[in-house]
């Protein structure tokens, strides 16, 4: 059950609430917005047609703002499983900086704000999407699946691959078919780079009680969910040069990043650390799959920049 409302300071912590700009700042999770954003932009350009530099940079504000109220009203509702975990601690909430109210007003506020911008300045599909995107992740996600079932991040997933769709969107108005691979390389992406950080912070979510895969399923399998779903990644990522969506630049750097994740998947697979000191294998895949993920976005912007 979800104590947010009535969210106490960590051990040690003082009980007056002293929350500054840095911990607004924190609450909007500027490490994940910065991927969404970037993501976003690219599937902007990547979109047929153009929009005035000032349109683009409004649609790119508008999701990034969104992104942030999700992430705030995440962090309102999970304040008491975030305070049983090291990674997230000290985060405003659950360290007593701010109070819980002052923390859904604002991603409420924010989230309202950026869905109505989006469809008076750019057009009412893109603003739909956003809107699905904020409640996909807050409700779907943190309130409905993250503390009942350890798929909680497969179908989550989505609320990651849903900003793709509303950079599209603003541009042209429609979500086309390659507005949803673009969706799908997000969505199959999102398994094996969320399960690698989650192998070696397993204890974590084990005492916050969270079902995450290698809380329920123990270690092995959760490998092997990590080499599954890299083997039906790939194959998407170059799904759209395969259509004529994309040409083969973008189609041999999806192929050459593709091999290097596979690689680094069954290194996974094949590992037998029980400590996360000894987890060599889990944390090289974590890391390069952002690394991965944003190299394969750029290279689409290229080819479409780039090649007639």
């Amino acid at each position: 059950m979800n104590n947010s409302a009535t969210a106490q300071p960590a051990a040690g912590v003082p009980e007056t609430l002293m929350a500054d700009w840095r911990d607004y700042f924190a609450l909007l999770k500027p490490r994940v917005m910065t991927l969404v954003i970037f993501t976003a932009a690219c599937a902007m350009v990547a979109a047929p047609g153009t929009m005035h530099p000032f349109l683009a940079f409004t649609g790119i504000l508008c999701i990034a703002v969104a992104a942030g109220a999700a992430g705030a009203l995440n962090q309102w509702y999970e304040a008491d499983i975030d305070a049983l975990m090291k990674r997230t601690a000290r985060r405003p909430l659950p360290a007593g900086k701010m109070d819980p109210r002052e923390a859904l007003a604002f991603g409420v506020i924010l989230g309202t704000g950026a869905v109505a911008v989006m469809g008076l300045a750019l057009n009412w599909v893109a603003a739909a999407w956003l809107a699905v995107s904020i409640l996909f992740y807050v409700v779907v996600y943190t309130a409905w699946l993250k503390r009942r079932t350890p798929q909680n991040i497969v179908i989550g997933g989505a609320a990651g691959a849903f900003p793709v769709i509303c950079g599209w969107a603003a541009v042209t108005g429609d979500t086309p078919l390659m507005a949803w691979i673009l969706f799908a390389i997000i969505f199959l992406w999102t398994p094996p780079h969320f399960w690698a950080l989650a192998l070696f912070m397993e204890a974590d979510y084990a005492k916050a009680g969270v079902p995450m895969l290698p809380v329920t399923h123990g270690l092995l399998e959760t490998r092997r969910q990590i080499l599954l779903y890299s083997l039906l990644l790939v194959p998407v990522t170059v799904a759209p040069t395969l259509l004529g969506l994309a040409g083969w630049a973008y189609g041999g750097t999806a192929l050459t990043l593709g091999a290097l994740f596979l690689w680094m998947a069954v290194k996974v697979a094949r590992s037998r650390a029980l400590l996360p000191a000894d987890m060599l294998a889990e944390k090289q895949l974590f890391k390069f799959s952002l690394l991965y993920l944003a190299c394969l976005f750029g290279a689409l912007v290229a080819d479409r920049l780039l090649l007639p």
